[in-house]
This record gives C-alpha cells, sequence and structure tokens, in this order.
C-alpha cells in the first residue's frame, strides 16, 4: 500500500485539464455560423465521428457540400481527451464481439482491420501530425483466475487466425517492469496516437476539402421539412438533404435515443517525461499499449516525449444522466489512480525512488456514451434523411471511422458489407428510466467492484444480466 503522503506529494501539482488540450498546436477556433445556411449533408458534432462522417462525404462524393456543426470546438471532449488507443476491433473487444455475433466474427475482424488501415492512410495522406504508431497492446492478468481469462482469450483469438502472442511472467517483467504483473497476451491490432493532433488533422482535412465546419454553433433541434431536413439554431436556420447526428454521450436531438446511452465519467492522471534511469527500472522501452483484467480496468500508454499515460478504473455515472463541468475532476479517482500506479511501479514512488520518483503533469476526467452493449449502434430517423451512430463505450477512436461509412450507406439506402451486418441492423436494450436506471448501475458498479476483490467471482445480479447480454461499461 503506498503511503497517502507519496500519493498526495505525486498529484500536488498535477494541472487540471487535458494533456492532449494543453498543445501549443492547438488551432484557433473557426468562425460560427453567421445566418442561414443550406448543404446537402448536414453533421451535428465535430468530434471523431462527426469529422470522419464529413471526410469520407467529399471523398466518396467531391461535388457533395457538407456542413459540420459543433457546439463548442472540434476535438474539445472526448475525442480529444481520451486515451489514444486507436483499436482495430469494432465490437469493444474480441470477447464481447464473439459473445454476442459469433457467425459474423470473422468479416468483423476483418472490416476492423481494413478501418485501421484505412485509418492510417489518411494520418499520411493529409500529413496529421498525431504520433501515429502501430504497436499493438498488451493485456495485463494481475491475479490468478485473469491468468485464466488472459488464457482463454488469447486461445480464441488465435483459434480466428489472428497473430497474438503470450507472454508468461518473465516474458512481460522483461517487457515491462510490473511489479503485479503475472501473464499477458499482445494483440497487434491497434495503434497508439495523440487523439487531439488527430481530431485537429481531420479538421484540417475537411477544410483542405471544401467542408464548412462552423465551431460555437448549437443546434436546437431539427424537423422534416418537404424532402430534406430544417435544422433549427441560435444564427439561422439550416436547411439539408440529408442530417448526421454525431453528439455521442450529450443528449441526442432525436427523443428515441434518449434512454440507449448513458454518460459515463473516465479519468486519466498523466506524468511529468520519466528520466531516462526511471524509464530503466521499469522498462517499457517499446510503445504499446497496456490495460488490465480488471473488471476495473486500468489502460496507460506511453507518449513520444516519454511520459506515461494511466486512466481507468472508476466509471462515474451521476443520477438522471447528468453532464457538468464539475464532474470532470474527482480527488478521490486520481488518488485511487495515483495508488494504482505506485502499486505496479513501485520503483517510482516516493522521493527516496528513482531519481526522486514520478509527479503527475495533469490530471482530468470527462464524459463518454455507454450502451448496454458495448459497441456502437446505428439507425436512421425522418424517413432515411437522418442517420446516427452512438453507444461506442470508450472506444471510438477507430470504431468512428467505420461509423462514419455505415452513416453515409445508410443514408444512401446501400446495401453494402457494413449495412448487412447484424451488429448494424440492431440495436442494443434501451436503459430503464429514473430512478430504476442509477440503482442498475449502481449495483452493477458494486457488483463488479466486488468480483474483482473475489477472485472474479461474479454474483447472482452480475449472472443474471450478463444472461440477458446487458452491461455498463467505460
Amino acid at each position: 500500500m503506498t503511503h497517502p503522503s507519496v500519493i498526495a506529494d505525486a498529484l500536488r501539482d498535477a494541472r487540471p485539464g487535458a494533456y492532449w488540450l494543453d498543445d501549443p498546436a492547438r488551432p484557433d477556433a473557426l468562425p460560427g455560423l453567421d445566418g442561414p445556411a443550406a448543404a446537402d449533408l448536414v453533421v451535428v458534432g465535430g468530434g471523431y465521428l462527426g469529422l470522419w462522417t464529413a471526410l469520407r462525404a467529399v471523398e466518396r462524393d467531391p461535388g457533395r457540400s457538407v456542413l459540420v456543426l459543433e457546439a463548442e470546438t472540434c476535438g474539445h471532449a472526448a475525442s480529444g481527451r481520451n486515451g489514444g488507443f486507436c483499436e482495430a476491433s469494432l465490437t469493444h473487444g474480441f470477447g464481447n464481439g464473439m459473445a454476442r455475433w459469433p457467425d459474423e466474427m470473422s468479416e468483423l475482424l476483418e472490416l476492423g482491420h481494413e478501418n485501421l488501415d484505412g485509418i492510417e492512410r489518411t494520418v499520411a495522406a493529409y500529413d496529421i501530425d498525431c504520433d501515429f504508431v502501430r504497436t499493438g497492446s498488451l493485456a495485463i492478468a494481475n491475479e490468478p483466475h485473469q491468468v485464466e481469462w488472459a488464457e482463454g482469450e488469447h486461445a480464441a483469438m488465435q483459434s480466428m487466425g489472428l497473430d497474438v502472442a503470450w507472454l508468461d511472467q518473465d516474458a512481460l517483467r522483461s517487457r515491462i517492469g510490473t511489479a503485479t504483473g503475472l501473464a499477458a497476451f499482445h494483440d497487434p491490432g491497434s495503434a497508439m496516437l495523440e487523439p487531439a493532433r488527430l481530431a485537429w488533422g481531420l479538421r484540417a482535412a475537411c477544410l483542405a476539402r471544401g467542408v464548412r465546419i462552423c465551431e460555437g454553433t448549437r443546434v436546437l433541434g431539427l424537423s422534416a421539412s418537404g424532402s430534406g431536413v430544417a435544422l433549427s439554431t441560435e444564427a439561422g436556420p439550416v436547411a439539408a438533404r440529408h442530417v448526421v447526428l454525431a453528439t455521442n454521450a450529450y443528449p441526442s436531438l432525436l427523443r428515441r435515443l434518449r434512454l440507449m446511452t448513458v454518460p459515463v465519467y473516465d479519468y486519466v492522471l498523466m506524468t511529468e517525461p520519466l528520466t531516462a534511469a526511471q524509464r530503466d527500472a521499469i522498462g517499457w522501452h517499446g510503445r504499446e499499449g497496456y490495460s488490465d483484467a480488471g473488471n476495473q480496468f486500468i489502460y496507460a500508454r506511453t507518449t513520444r516525449d516519454g511520459r506515461i499515460l494511466w486512466g481507468g478504473y472508476d466509471a462515474v455515472y451521476h443520477y438522471g444522466s447528468g453532464i457538468r463541468s464539475a464532474y470532470e475532476h474527482r480527488a478521490a479517482t486520481y488518488e485511487t489512480l495515483a495508488e494504482r500506479f505506485f502499486t505496479v511501479f513501485p520503483q517510482l514512488a516516493g522521493r527516496d525512488a528513482v531519481d526522486g520518483g514520478v509527479r503527475f503533469s495533469h490530471r482530468w476526467g470527462g464524459v463518454i456514451d455507454t450502451c448496454t452493449r458495448f459497441a456502437a449502434f446505428y439507425g436512421t430517423a425522418m424517413k432515411g434523411r437522418v442517420a446516427y451512430a452512438a453507444g461506442f463505450t470508450g472506444l471510438g477512436v477507430g470504431a468512428t471511422r467505420f461509423a462514419g461509412d455505415v452513416v453515409l450507406d445508410l443514408l444512401g439506402d446501400l446495401d453494402t458489407p457494413r449495412t448487412r451486418l447484424e451488429m448494424v441492423r440492431t440495436k442494443p436494450v434501451p436503459f430503464p428510466p429514473e430512478p430504476i436506471r442509477w440503482a442498475g448501475i449502481e449495483a452493477t458498479r458494486r457488483s463488479l467492484a466486488a468480483a474483482d476483490a473475489n477472485g472474479g467471482r461474479e454474483n447472482l445480479w452480475l449472472r443474471a444480466t450478463g444472461a440477458l447480454g446487458l452491461g455498463f461499461d467505460s
């Protein structure tokens, strides 16, 4: 157990705000809408989903006029402050995909890897400086029951033809000097990147291809209008032939979606750059991502300037699907994250540690959307004039590009391998209304924590919700 004074000292000078957004390369805000407007396609939301949709729209049809309306600035929310794990998985991990769409898994894996290749090509083609490194990630077991799970997951992935390497304790600790790791497998199907710079790069690519982007422009409502859609904003009306809703965690303009997702707060710490001696003390000279196998899991990665990002563990829901700036910081979670960091890397803890120990430079939190099946869902409204995707549940860095193509396919009423997927054609079970929603989520959170503390043994609540295909995650 790390002494509280060590944790307090390490957190003392951590700045409240996302490290990725605290960047001198951050672009100036774009002007807002200044009056009535019209476009073939209007995209509501300037995060990854909105930007990928806009870019893919003009790449697929250069003559299409596209307008993006963003209430704040592009990439200001989850797209700019996440961990930067760009996964090939479209299903929130292999296990979730096999549990829900086993008959489609081979195709989903192929489409996911094609999608990751497409992201890499886009980064190169538009010269996006986001430190895209295709290193893969490690799934690390810290408890004996987690080793059993990891062995099963590894075997199942190999049976599907995935090139997944097994690391026993010695191999793992020679790669990353974790004091707790017992075993791991390395999945090459992911890349690490700088999330805000990806968003800004996509914004620049859209602008270069003729997309109009209006920041500081909040859409207040939408309705069918003739053969198109009318959107209302404080700056004036906007007419569109088609609309894509890309607001994710924020309340949807379609009431039918209000119970399909809930907003969850996730929290992150970023260290100062490690010294050469500190890095040698823990190894981790590669750039692979790190996640552990707990229900309340930690994810981590290194940066190009030698820092360690350390996040996750808590997934916090506020009654009534509350979203407030005050929720973006949570001292208790930061302390828990720091305690876990120094448990895994005790060689970096305290003033007597290597080079005086490691301190954190930034601390932040933010809201993401989760749905009961963990993976994104898709649909249309207003006789096919409006399309949407939501429910990415923390793995949207890569999946949002795929989703952009899906919603464009749906708007075009196209029969494609994407639109034929059961994953695309079906939707998750909605969350119940309050107060049942809050009580159910709290019961799930407490049960997941109890399972972690009891050798992975699930209580009746988790077994029942699992049998129904329901869940809550970040």
